[in-house]
C-alpha cells in the first residue's frame, strides 16, 4: 500500500478533522528565493524560518471538497530597512473549495479557454484536485508566501542602516554626513556677495 503524503488527505475519508503542523525546514524550502528571506543569509535548513498549525474541518459535496478551519503561526524575514530578522505573525481563517481540473476558473485574459467554473470575489481559495486525494500542500505554502508583506518592519520607526557606512542606526550612531545632491555640486564654491 503507498503511503499518503502528509497533507494529503482521502476523499473516501470525508467528513474528517484533521490538525497539520508545517515544520521550519518546509517553510524554508518555500520561501527560498524570495529577497525578503534571502537578505538573511540564513541556512537551508533555517530551524527560524518559520512554522505553521493548521485544524481543519474537511468534506465533500459530490464532486466538490472543502476545508474550512484556522491556521496559526508564523515566519522570519528580514526588515525592509536595517535587514535585522523579523517575525511575522500569521492568523487565517481559512475557508477552501476544491475543485475537478475541469471546473477550474480560467484566466480571464485568456480569450481561447474553455468556460470554467464561475467563481465569485467571497471564493477567494480554489484549488485542484483529482477526485479521490487533496493535496493540502499548495494551501500552506500560499499562507506563508502571502504573509510576506512588501517591504516588512522589525518596527514602525525602524531608522535602518547609513547609507555610507551600513552601522545599523537602531543599536549605533555614526558621524557620516549626508551625502550632497550632484546637482547641486556645482554651487557649493559659490560666494554670494554680502
Amino acid at each position: 500500500m503507498v503511503k499518503e503524503a502528509p497533507y494529503t488527505v482521502l476523499v473516501r475519508d470525508l467528513p474528517t478533522h484533521r490538525r497539520f503542523e508545517v515544520p521550519p525546514k518546509l517553510v524554508s524550502e518555500w520561501l527560498k528565493g524570495l529577497p525578503m528571506r534571502d537578505a538573511l543569509g540564513a541556512p537551508d535548513a533555517d530551524p527560524e524560518a518559520g512554522d505553521g498549525v493548521a485544524e481543519l474541518d474537511l468534506y465533500a459535496d459530490g464532486t466538490h471538497a472543502f476545508a474550512s478551519g484556522t491556521f496559526k503561526g508564523g515566519l522570519t524575514v528580514a526588515c525592509s530597512r536595517c535587514v535585522n530578522p523579523v517575525r511575522l505573525p500569521i492568523d487565517e481563517k481559512l475557508l477552501v473549495t476544491f475543485l475537478p481540473p475541469s471546473e477550474m476558473p480560467k484566466d480571464e485574459d485568456d480569450a481561447e479557454a474553455e468556460e470554467g467554473a464561475e467563481v465569485t470575489d467571497g471564493d477567494l481559495d480554489v484549488f485542484p484536485f483529482d477526485g479521490e486525494r487533496i493535496d493540502l500542500e499548495p494551501l500552506f505554502r500560499e499562507q506563508f508566501v502571502l504573509s510576506v508583506p512588501y517591504a516588512p518592519l522589525c518596527r514602525e520607526d525602524c531608522k535602518g542602516l547609513c547609507p555610507q557606512c551600513g552601522i545599523d542606526r537602531n543599536s549605533a550612531t555614526c558621524t557620516c554626513e549626508k551625502p550632497m545632491d550632484p546637482r547641486l555640486a556645482a554651487l557649493k564654491g559659490l560666494k554670494l556677495p554680502s
